[in-house]
């Protein structure tokens, strides 16, 4: 039953890579700023569920690191989306708009 289960998660894993890449790729650069903010909003989310596994009460070192990794990720996504979206957002603006 266990190896029924591990190839059932990878089948899950490599179905939402592959569909994540198709409908990325497929997007236009006007929808990807948008698309960038709703993401991180996303992402804040996934930051409170690492919170809660990298602190959780039990003695798994293995739950607690994968928790912290978690973290590590998601905070780096949150704050590279971030910046790109800023960026992103610097192009529209005019050269002596201060706003």
């Amino acid at each position: 039953m266990e190896t029924t289960l591990l190839i059932y998660l990878f089948f899950i894993f490599l179905l939402s890579a592959v569909l994540g890449f198709e409908l990325i790729s497929k997007v236009p650069s006007t929808l990807h700023t948008p698309l960038m903010s709703g993401s991180n909003a996303i992402s804040g989310i996934a930051i409170v569920g690492a919170l809660l596994a990298a602190g959780s009460g039990t003695d798994d070192t293995l739950s607690r690191w994968l928790g912290l990794i978690a973290l590590i990720a998601a905070t780096v996504n949150v704050v590279g989306g971030y910046l790109v979206t800023d960026r992103m957002l610097e192009m529209f603006k005019k050269k002596g708009d201060k706003r």
